[in-house]
């Protein structure tokens, strides 16, 4: 029997919940104030999608991902993405094995559950590009030959919003593959408090586990998981409103690009995973709302005007939900 049909088998679908439940838990204990970006992730892990992290220096994106990992039990890697860069240093490359006299293929870095890609926009889009096959089909050609990536897999990008100096802008086809953008914001006064409070007892962020940051869920438990929330349903009438919200995107006078069916499938895919993490068998315009920005964001392009007039595309957004009839 396999891994994941015995997870099939033994879990319910309120005990999948309930462990997805306490990884937020385990990640708490080392991450504070960044509840939505921990459930956006985990989000993203259960409707099998890409996720970029968006915030200034200093607000725990490499730590959140690093502890979401070890709650779940996934491997992951950290590439530390530098002008230098080059191709074969995330994908792998063909090298010459001296003793055995012969050509091999050595693994890059992009062979794990979760790969963490710091600093995404520092490399030029030669080695940005270098991701998208991974990122689309889950695997890499190298030499003509296609290598299957590891399941679960999925790109955890981080980008710092402020410095352009060094950055390279993220193609529009890369952003599209990115299933959530995240923006971590500052943490209120209180939840700053708290980080002091833990530094000031000797939490040590390299140390997760001393931290008591446990593992919680398996990859099995996950597969279960994923395979719960593609069985949440969806009416007519709230496929029909997510379309309509795409297609205002299309209409709205301070968009030059707006959201793409691939954007609406993604949109329909978060809600369902957000649907079934809050106890829903099918999804409800709430759950498309709640998605919006995080799934959209990345997807529009301002026209020059709406940008030097300082409009947000969060707030373009927010007018369209305002405007497009919601079904009852």
């Amino acid at each position: 029997m396999s891994e994941t049909a015995y997870a099939t088998n033994t879990e319910t679908v309120d005990e999948l919940r309930t462990a997805l439940a306490q990884v937020r838990t385990e990640v708490g204990k080392a991450v504070v104030g960044q509840d939505g970006a921990v459930t956006g992730l985990i989000i993203a892990l259960l409707a099998r999608g890409h996720v970029l992290l968006e915030g200034v220096p200093g607000v725990a994106k490499t730590l959140l991902v690093r502890s979401l990992s070890q709650a779940l039990s996934l491997e992951t890697r950290r590439v530390q993405f530098t002008p230098d860069l080059m191709p074969g240093d995330v994908t792998g490359s063909i090298v010459y094995d001296a003793k055995e006299a012969d050509f091999e293929f050595r693994e890059g870095p992009v062979f794990t559950n979760i790969l963490l890609a710091d600093e995404i926009n520092r490399t030029p889009p030669k080695t940005q590009s270098a991701l998208l096959e991974a990122m689309e089909e889950r695997q890499v050609s190298v030499d003509g030959v296609s290598r299957k990536l590891p399941d679960p897999f999925i790109v955890a990008a981080t980008q710092n919003p402020i410095e352009y100096e060094g950055t390279y802008t993220l193609p529009e086809a890369q952003l599209d593959r990115f299933l959530l953008k995240l923006v971590l914001d500052l943490p209120e006064r209180e939840a700053e408090v708290e980080v002091l409070r833990r530094h000031s007892a000797g939490f040590d962020p390299r140390d997760l586990a001393a931290a008591g940051v446990t593992p919680v869920v398996g990859s099995a438990e996950l597969a279960a998981a994923q395979a719960s929330v593609s069985s949440v349903g969806a009416s007519p009438d709230v496929l029909g409103y997510a379309v309509d919200l795409a297609r205002a995107t299309r209409r709205s006078p301070s968009v030059k690009l707006g959201v793409s069916p691939r954007g609406t499938t993604a949109l329909l895919a978060s809600a369902k995973a957000w649907s079934w993490l809050s106890g829903y068998d099918s999804i409800t315009p709430d759950h498309v709302q709640a998605m919006v920005l995080p799934v959209w964001r990345h997807r529009i392009q301002l026209r020059p005007e709406a940008e030097l007039e300082g409009v947000s595309v969060d707030a373009i957004l927010r007018s369209i939900m305002q405007q497009v009839q919601v079904p009852i």
